[in-house]
């Protein structure tokens, strides 16, 4: 009888953990490894793939230079990006104050980086994040989103892709970019 009643208890106690892990799954939105964005800047809708061994995001960017004005760093580069909405093409040189740069190592060395800040829409939120700029014309997708974005999401399914639609109105919120969010 004891040792039924541990079963019974041990039972109720697992049922009701996993109770309030789906109760707190349901609370969080899921995205796939894989959706769809909006650049709210200039409305482009791009494939995003959600990259959690990556710490920040990175966009899809061309002939980047650094440059001064008004005494503070800017970074101009050019966006050649398919609408997925539309199908077409946008390339237009863009400008933006440099928030910093990343020193990046891999297999082929120290590589610096121009991180910019952009809004991006995901799901029914928009949010101000970090993008490192660099030439992704060779990889899958143009946007990566990393850690930090991911971790303002919600969960990420790695099993499925096209989640969320993203669905950014004039009223959508707005989650600024957090200086003090320094993730490792």
């Amino acid at each position: 009888m004891h040792f039924m009643g541990k079963m019974l208890l041990g039972s109720v106690v697992i049922g009701t953990l996993l109770s309030a892990s789906m109760a707190i799954a349901d609370d969080n939105k899921a995205f796939g490894w894989v959706e769809k964005a909006i650049l709210q800047s200039w409305d482009i809708e791009v494939k995003a793939k959600l990259d959690s061994g990556a710490l920040t995001s990175s966009l899809d960017a061309r002939d980047i230079e650094l440059f001064e004005q008004d005494d503070e760093e800017w970074v101009r580069f050019r966006l050649k990006l398919e609408d997925q909405d539309s199908g077409e093409v946008f390339s237009d040189e863009i400008e933006r104050p440099l928030y910093r740069e990343l020193a990046v190592r891999g297999a082929g060395g120290r590589d610096e980086r121009p991180v910019v800040l952009l809004d991006v829409c995901m799901g029914d939120t928009i949010y101000e994040e970090q993008f490192s700029l660099r030439d992704r014309e060779e990889m899958n997708y143009p946007l990566l989103l990393g850690r930090r974005t991911i971790s303002h999401l919600g969960l990420l399914d790695v099993r499925n892709t096209f989640l969320q639609k993203p669905e950014c109105g004039e009223d959508a919120e707005l989650v600024p970019h957090d200086p003090a969010d320094d993730q490792s």
